[in-house]
């Protein structure tokens, strides 16, 4: 019985690395069946409303063994509506949000050969969108963090650096500033990291970290970085620099029950329609989508495939340096299956 897919497209270059990433996975003979889902800001405009995705959508992800999702763009300003993607980790419980982070072979590595993972508290923090207006001049974000989301994050962690066989992970945090919120997130990792001996637990503050990953990157090689929402947020975006293009960083919103897989990348509007950006982070995204459904030759074949298109350096987009479109990349990755 084939798994069920629902695909949201996105917005911006959105459909066309869709479809992109879809013709590489169909190409594999994957037994998965993909069911297309309206959502983002472009539906929302077209539509109206006080959400970004119809109802129709989240009936056809609720039955849905996993989500594949494009770049959504999200409409700022008091009284829009949230993103695509918090709606849809906070529905489901997709609490880890990971991105691999590695240097692929014929790449600019600008400093040095990386290779680690950031994992993402993916439910909580400044995500949950609660602002409060005091006075005319005084609005207040609240930060919610609770010690059931930080032991499960830290688990998962943990976990994760278990799984790769690694012997770190490092919980990134300011609770020198930030006594009560992340003091609770450390004193979590600190009780989950007892069931896991023969991992360390290292703890760094959030500026120093991100100082670190320019100076010297490489001490964080085959670790898990670990931190709350927003603070993974942006450090996992200063990560993708590391390798040379967001265009490569791919993601997963992992719960307990389901998934939802993306690239790391927005949806470059002023690209939309060009053939021209590179659709690794979301041809990666869906392999990695496949591995989970059980699909794991589809999902190998498809990383191989990609590495090697990328080392030979001859049918890559503008932004690894070549001068191919979207299309012929991912025409070349499926010659290679």
């Amino acid at each position: 019985m084939s798994k069920k897919v629902a695909v949201l497209n996105g917005d911006g270059v959105g459909p066309e690395l869709m479809a992109a990433a879809m013709k590489v996975m169909k190409a594999t003979g994957a037994n998965v069946e993909f069911i297309e889902c309206p959502g983002g800001a472009e539906w929302w405009q077209a539509n109206g409303g006080n959400t970004l995705i119809p109802e129709q959508s989240w009936k056809s992800m609720d039955e849905a063994d996993a989500i594949f999702k494009g770049p959504t763009t999200t409409p700022g300003g008091i009284g829009s509506p949230k993103s695509v993607a918090v709606s849809i980790r906070q529905r489901y419980d997709l609490y880890a949000n990971v991105r691999p982070i590695k240097s692929y072979k014929g790449t600019p590595s600008p400093l040095g050969e990386v290779d680690f993972v950031c994992v993402r508290e993916g439910t909580e923090g400044l995500y949950v969108g609660e602002e409060i207006q005091i006075t005319d001049d005084v609005v207040i974000a609240i930060r919610k963090i609770t010690r059931p989301a930080c032991m499960r994050i830290a688990k998962y962690a943990f976990e994760e650096a278990q799984r790769r066989g690694w012997k770190a992970v490092v919980a990134i945090h300011k609770s020198n500033i930030l006594k009560k919120t992340d003091g609770t997130f450390l004193q979590e990792c600190e009780k989950v990291k007892h069931d896991f001996p023969g991992i360390e637990l290292e703890e760094y503050h959030i500026d120093n970290v991100a100082q670190q990953l320019i100076k010297n990157p490489l001490i964080f090689n085959q670790k898990v970085l670990l931190s709350t929402n927003l603070f993974m947020d942006v450090l996992s975006e200063e990560c993708s620099a590391l390798v040379g293009s967001i265009g490569l960083i791919y993601s997963a919103n992992i719960g307990d029950k389901k998934a939802m897989f993306e690239p790391a990348h927005g949806s470059a509007p002023k690209y939309r329609g060009m053939d021209k950006t590179n659709p690794v982070a979301t041809i990666l995204a869906g392999a990695w989508m496949l591995d989970y459904l059980g699909e794991k030759q589809a999902a190998q074949k498809i990383f191989k495939a990609t590495e090697k298109v990328i080392a030979e350096g001859k049918t890559i987009t503008y932004d690894l340096g070549g001068s191919a479109k979207t299309s012929e990349m991912a025409d070349e990755i499926i010659k290679n299956l």
